[in-house]
């Protein structure tokens, strides 16, 4: 009687109703999500709104631990000159599912922060 069951929601918070920047501005003003610069002011980047996903507290705390213990020890080495950061979306979400941050040049790191949906359900 598999047809009765309800689809499983993955784990974790649901922004899918987030569907603009004014609604994501709104969490902001209660606590629930921050502003985060991709590029951190440190790497150049600046508030253009380009620039700006609204995520939750934990993320914005994941991405700065990479920051102090990954990645600005592999610049100080000179082991990476470039860095960039993806954001992935679902659907017309404004809240990204994951992050996708990048080290590079010469070497090479790569770590991706899962968020919410279904980027959580991924190995």
């Amino acid at each position: 009687m598999d047809w009765f069951r309800k689809e499983k929601s993955p784990p974790g918070p649901d922004f899918s109703h987030i569907d603009s920047r004014e609604k994501a501005e709104r969490l902001v003003e209660t606590g629930e999500l921050v502003a985060l610069l991709m590029l951190p002011e440190e790497f150049g980047g600046d508030g253009r709104p380009e620039n700006v996903v609204f995520v939750p507290q934990f993320v914005a705390d994941l991405r700065e631990s990479a920051h102090e213990n990954i990645i600005r020890p592999l610049v100080a080495e000179g082991k990476v000159t470039q860095y960039s950061v993806e954001p992935e979306y679902a659907g017309k979400c404004f809240i990204p599912i994951a992050l996708k941050l990048k080290a590079y040049n010469p070497a090479e790191f790569t770590y991706e922060i899962r968020i919410w949906g279904e980027a959580l359900g991924r190995p």
